[in-house]
C-alpha cells in the first residue's frame, strides 16, 4: 500500500487504538488492526497500533471479549482513556446515521480519531484519508481520491480516479464508483452497486445492493435496480441529519437548542428546511436534476451542484503508516 497524502504531520511509535462498537464492522477493523501488525512484525517495524479493546453502549457486553478483544465498558470511556486513539465502527442499512449521532455525541477533537487501513487496501499517493475512517481487505483507490472523516469503505471496494466521498459515508462491500463521483455525507452505497461516472449521490441517501446507477441520486432518499430509481424517501434519523446539515453554520456547526422550542435543528426556525426536505423527498426533484446530461464533467462544477461545506477539505486526513 502507498502512502495516502495527509494534512497532519505522521506520528511514529505504537499507539492504544479503542475501536467504539462491538459488531460486525467494529469486528472487521480490529482484524484489520491485528493484519496490520502482522504486516508491521514481517518487515521488522513496531506496529501502529496496539488494540487496547472496544467500547460499547450494550451493558451486556462489558466485561466480555468480542473475538478475543475486551469490552472495556461504555462509549463515554473514551473521555478517561485519554491516551488512545479512537475510531467509531457503528452503523448499519437499518441506521446508517448512528456513526454521526455518535460522533457527535462523543465530541472528541479530531486529533483524538485514527485512520485504519487494511494492508491489503491499495491507496494511491494522490489520494486524501479523512480522521477516523476505515478501509477494509483489498480495497483500491486508484488516483486523486478524496475520502471524508469517518467514512466506513467495506472490503473490496474500488474508487476510482476523482471520487470524493462525503463524511460518515459508507460504502459496502463490492462497491465500485466510476471516475468523478460525488458521494455526499452520510451516503450508504448497497453491496456491489454501481455508479456511473461523473454521478452525484445525495447526502444520507441510501442506494440498494446490486442497484446500477446512472443518474444523479437526489439526497435523503432511497434508490434501487437495475437502473437504480426512486423507492422512497429516506428513514428518520437520515432525513433529521439532512435538516440539521441544512441549519448547520458556515463553519459546520449546529447550534443546538433545548428540545422543540430551542433554536436548533428540532427547533422552529430550522421547520422550513424540514418541510422543504420533506416536500422534496416526496414528490422528487425536477427531472433534469436526473438526466445523463448533467453527469457530463462540463455541466457539473463543484460550486454549483455540491456545497463546500460537504466536501473534504484539500488538505485533510491522519496519518497513515
Amino acid at each position: 500500500m502507498s502512502g495516502p497524502r495527509t494534512g497532519t504531520t505522521t506520528r511514529t511509535g505504537t499507539e492504544d487504538l479503542l475501536i467504539v462498537g462491538a459488531g460486525g464492522f467494529a469486528r472487521e477493523t480490529a482484524q484489520a488492526v491485528r493484519d496490520a501488525a502482522v504486516r508491521d512484525a514481517a518487515h521488522g517495524r513496531a506496529p501502529r497500533w496496539r488494540l487496547a479493546g472496544h467500547l460499547d453502549d450494550d451493558p451486556a457486553l462489558h466485561g466480555r471479549e468480542v473475538d478475543g478483544v475486551p469490552v472495556l465498558g461504555g462509549s463515554d470511556r473514551v473521555h478517561e482513556l485519554t491516551a488512545a486513539r479512537v475510531v467509531v465502527c457503528v452503523g448499519s442499512p437499518r441506521d446508517y446515521a448512528v456513526r454521526a449521532r455518535l460522533v457527535r455525541r462523543l465530541g472528541l477533537p479530531g486529533s483524538r480519531y485514527a485512520t485504519v487501513v487494511h494492508p491489503t487496501a491499495v491507496v494511491s499517493g494522490s489520494s486524501v484519508l479523512g480522521a477516523g475512517s476505515v478501509l477494509l481487505a483489498h480495497c483500491v483507490l486508484t488516483s486523486a481520491v478524496r475520502i471524508g472523516a469517518h467514512v466506513a469503505v467495506m472490503p473490496q471496494v474500488v474508487l476510482t480516479h476523482d471520487d470524493t466521498v462525503g463524511d460518515f459515508a459508507t460504502l459496502a462491500s463490492g462497491v465500485r464508483l466510476g471516475g468523478g463521483v460525488r458521494l455526499g455525507r452520510g451516503a450508504y452505497v448497497g453491496a456491489g452497486a454501481l455508479v456511473r461516472e461523473y454521478t452525484e449521490v445525495g447526502a444520507w441517501s441510501l442506494t440498494g445492493m446490486g442497484s446500477t446507477v446512472l443518474a444523479d441520486v437526489p439526497p435523503g432518499e432511497v434508490w434501487a435496480g437495475s437502473p437504480a430509481r426512486r423507492l422512497r424517501a429516506a428513514g428518520g434519523p437520515a432525513l433529521d441529519e439532512l435538516a440539521r446539515d441544512a441549519w448547520a453554520r458556515p463553519d459546520g456547526r449546529t447550534p443546538d437548542g433545548p428540545g422543540p422550542d430551542g433554536p436548533g435543528p428540532d427547533g422552529p426556525a430550522a421547520a422550513p428546511y424540514r418541510r422543504a426536505a420533506a416536500h422534496e423527498h416526496e414528490t422528487g426533484p425536477r427531472p433534469e436534476a436526473r438526466t445523463p446530461e448533467a453527469r457530463t464533467p462540463e455541466a457539473r462544477t463543484p460550486s454549483a451542484h455540491v456545497p463546500q461545506s460537504h466536501l473534504p477539505e484539500p488538505g485533510m486526513g491522519s496519518p497513515v503508516t
